[in-house]
Order: C-alpha cells, then structure tokens, then sequence
C-alpha cells in the first residue's frame, strides 16, 4: 500500500475515533437522562449511534480506495490480468482467419505441389501467432551496424560473438526478453546483414529481409546517417504496415556535435514514414578509453534510450502491433498465392493461344475462299476464349465465344491493328523468303498474330473477371499490340512463323520471282482481305 495512503487512512481514522468519543460522551449523558423516562426511546438512539459511526468509517475508506485508484488509472487486479490474458483486438483477428481460410482454397488450385506444402506450412504458423503471447523484435541493418552488440546489451549477457566484420550473423537468432512494464514476453531476433557482398551475402539478405516482413516491431540499426541503399529497405518496409524504430548506433565514435548532426538528419529523412520520437542514439558495445594517466577503462553502455522507447511503444500499441502483423502476414501469403495462380493460368492460357494461333494460321492457308476465311477464323478464335475462360473458372458457350472474339476482331480492324500487323510481318519475312513465297504466307502468318494478340486481351479479359477495365477493350488491345510489336518478340515470332508456316508453304509451292510493283500489289491484297476476313 502506497505511503501517502496509509498516512491518509490513519489520520481520518484518528480524526473520526477522535470525533466518535466526543460524541459517544455527549450522548451518553443524553442516553442517561431519556432512558429514566422513555428506556425504548434510548436505545433506539443509541443504535442511530453506532450505525453512524460505522458508516463515517465505511465511507472514508470507500472514498479513500476510490480516489487512490483514479490516481493510478487502473482498476485492482487489472495489471495482473493484463499479464495473464492475451488480448488481440478481435476484427483484425478475424479478419486474419478469414484470409486464411480463403488460403486454404486457393491453395487447392495450385498445381506445384512444393509451393502448395510451404503456403499450408506458413498459414499454420500464422494460426499459431494468433494464440502466442510473445511480442516478436527483430534487429534489421547493415553487418557492420552493430546488431549483435545490441542484442547483446538488451539482453545483458553476452548471447551472441560480435564483430565488426561483415557477416559473422549468418542465420536468424531468437533470444528472450523481459523489460519492466511490459506484461509480454519480448522475442528479440538478430538477423543477418544486409547488403554484403556475394552469393552468401545475398542469401543472407533474403532471411534478414523474411525475417523483417515477420516483426511484430522492426529496429533497423544504422551507425552514421542513412544510406541510399539502407533507406530504401526501411522505407519499404514502412510501407507494408511495418512498425519501425530507427536507432543510430556507436555514438562513442562520434563528437557530441557530429552526434547530435547526425540524429537531426536521420530523423529528418524519415519523417514520413517514421515519427522523430522513433529515431533514438545509443551506444551498445562502447570503446575502451584510455585516459591521460595510461589507465584503461570501460565505459558503460548507453542504451535506455532505446529500452524506454521499446517499453513505451510495447505498452501502448503492443497488442495491436501483434494483430497488425498477423492481419499483414496472412494479407501478404494471401497475395502469394494469387500471384502463383495467376502465372499459372497465364502459362496454360498461353499454351492454349500458341496451339491455336497456328491452327489459324494452318486454317488461313489451306482456305483460298474469303468468306470461309472469316468464319474458320471466327470459330478458331471463339474456341480459344472458351478454353480461356476454363482456365478462369467462367464459362462460356459457342455463340458466347464466337460473339467475343468477332467483337474484339472488329476493335483490331478499327485501331489499324490489322494494317500494323501485315507491314511488320511483311518486312521481316521479305528479309527470309522471296516474294511471291512471303505473299503467299503473310495471310496465314498474320492470321496466328492477331489470334495471339486476341488471345492475350482475353487474358486480361478474364482476369479481371468479365472486365476489360476503365479504358475498355480499345486500351486492352492497344496494349496488346505494342507488347507484340518489340524487335525481340517479332524476332521470335517469326522464326516460328517460318518453321511453322513459311517453309511448308514453300515446300509446297517451289520459289517465283516477282517484280517490285506485283510485291506491293500482294501484300496490299493481303492486308484489304485479312480487313475483310477479321
């Protein structure tokens, strides 16, 4: 019981005993005169007496109890409870599960079986930090910044070897911590350095940077102002959600003016993301001094900086900061594997444009009337955005089919798609094969461009669910054409174009030779029938 309360107690208790006796004498007199004529009456006043008194005493003590805990902001036994119960706030948790649950099916469309296992594997340690109780730390910097000394001093022993030389942390180590005022127990984590040199140095920057994404609460560790290539880690990780402290470390090493220097600029650079109350200076592993009589000492370690600013943040956000970063990581594993399911659909979506984007081709070349042109080439393409669509899980019927791609074949025409298409494949065929070979190819070989170039916008179609965005199909397809237009794509195209198409065609026809003006007048014929057809 505090000093000033019992103080308090015993002298309104003497104050009331003193008051009861003066008043206890009094009425004992009057009792004395009244119960000689009316006993009854006495002794109902003397009962009034007692329960007067007792409820003076009653009183200050409830009155006594209650302005004692509105001075200490805290209901009896709360403290205690806080250290025994876990409290996570409950939306984030649920949304958290949520996620997770909407994990759990998309992890069933993945078809690698090494990523479906380590999805599942960390959406179970994600379940588990739901339930934990620990507050994780993790130190994050440079190799050379001082991390293991400060884990070092936060944990007052010796837990790990320091060195000044990059890379003596090689892999994660976890250390446990109790600091006063914090209910929880604190996980302090020491990673790898990052940007070291090498094939290692880079391996050990990805555990350092997973082990960061992880933290309940990031102290990124630096030992002069911030660099470039350490600003931009740290920003990042701002910008994912994660709560950060930056500490300027090795102070000793620095003149109390270059310290203070140093400590403004950081927290000027970061003050975007990063409050300056969050940026503090310590000194975890200070150097021996040698003073003017040769004698050595060792001075002591400056780190309560840091300690306060961690039992301060802990205590104030340290069960939002745990569900924050459950609510971020099951966020951040439920974009991974869309992202996994998203490539692979692209892959079978692209697999099923290559088949039939020649079959388009092979359709074109084999067809010499107009109209069965247009609708061979209509059917191939209608098929292909079904199968498309399967791959997206919506589906589609023929005539559904067959209404999108004459839709976006129409858009091709309308954009001059169809034009570009025919010159760029004119100009790099005429450089393989002679003319009147290129004039009777370059129908087909358009033909399988265009459908890879439909099949691509019904990509993005389909995965933006039946949408073709804010810019409508016209934006789709212009984009479509630009990123099918690069010298190094057209490159690859065409060399399978050629053993695909061109040297069957050839085989097939045997070579003639043309005149310049008859060149120009197939390749227009070519480009107003490819118009016609689409």
């Amino acid at each position: 019981m505090p000093l000033f309360r019992i103080v308090a107690l015993f002298l309104g208790l003497s104050v009331i005993l003193g008051l009861s006796i003066w008043l206890v004498t009094s009425l004992s007199h009057l009792y004395m005169q009244i119960s000689f004529t009316a006993p009854i009456l006495a002794n109902l006043l003397l009962l009034l007496v007692i329960v007067l008194i007792g409820s003076l005493v009653g009183g200050y003590i409830y009155y006594i109890n209650k302005y004692t805990r509105r001075k200490s902001g805290r209901k009896p036994g709360k403290r205690r409870a806080n250290r025994d119960r876990v409290i996570i706030p409950e939306e984030k948790t649920q949304v958290a599960a949520q996620n997770l649950q909407a994990l759990r099916q998309q992890v069933g469309q993945i078809q690698d079986k090494i990523a479906q296992k380590a999805l599942l594997g960390r959406s179970r340690q994600i379940e588990a930090d739901l339930k934990r109780g620990e507050v994780k730390v993790v130190i994050f910097g440079t190799g050379s910044a001082g991390k293991t000394s400060l884990v070092n001093a936060l944990v007052g022993e010796i837990v790990g070897e320091t060195n000044p030389i990059m890379g003596t942390t090689t892999q994660g180590q976890t250390y446990s911590l109790k600091l006063r005022g914090v209910g929880r127990e604190i996980l302090i984590i020491d990673t790898p350095g990052i940007l070291e040199a090498g094939i290692a140095g880079t391996e050990r920057e990805k555990v350092a940077k997973q082990l960061a994404t992880e933290a309940d609460l990031l102290v990124f560790t630096v030992d002069n102002d911030l660099r470039q290539s350490e600003y931009k880690p740290l920003k990042t990780l701002a910008e994912i959600g994660k709560r950060s402290l930056l500490v300027f470390n090795k102070t000793d090493l620095y003149t109390d003016e270059d310290r203070e220097m140093i400590l403004g600029r950081l927290q000027e650079r970061v003050k975007s993301f990063i409050a300056p109350g969050d940026v503090t200076a310590i000194c975890a592993n200070p150097q021996p001094v040698q003073l003017a009589t040769g004698e050595i000492i060792d001075p002591p370690v400056e780190i309560l900086p840091l300690i306060k600013r961690l039992v301060a943040v802990l205590r104030a956000e340290g069960e939002d900061l745990i569900a924050d970063n459950i609510l971020l990581q099951s966020h951040r594993l439920g974009e991974e594997a869309r992202t996994i399911i998203e490539n692979q659909r692209r892959r079978e979506s692209d697999k099923i444009i290559d088949r039939y984007q020649w079959i388009s081709a092979g359709v074109i070349a084999v067809t010499p009337v107009p109209v069965v042109d247009m609708l061979a080439t209509a059917a191939v393409n209608a098929q292909m955005v079904i199968e498309i669509g399967r791959i997206y899980n919506i589906e589609l019927d023929f005539e559904q089919g067959k209404e999108l791609a004459l839709s976006l074949g129409k858009t091709l025409v309308s954009l001059g798609v169809v034009k570009g298409a025919v010159d760029i494949l004119a100009k790099a065929l005429q450089l393989n094969f002679a003319t009147y070979i290129v004039g009777k190819a370059i129908q087909a070989v358009s033909a399988a461009y265009l459908t890879r170039i439909a099949g691509k916008s019904f990509i993005e179609y389909f995965r933006r669910n039946l949408d073709w965005g804010d810019g409508g199909i016209t934006e789709v397809v212009q984009q479509q054409f630009q990123l099918s237009r690069r010298d190094e794509f057209v490159k690859s195209f065409v060399q399978d174009a050629i053993s695909k198409v061109v040297q069957p065609l050839s085989e097939a026809w045997g070579d003639e030779d043309l005149e310049e003006e008859e060149e120009a007048q197939i390749v227009s014929e070519m480009v107003a029938q490819l118009e016609d057809d689409w």
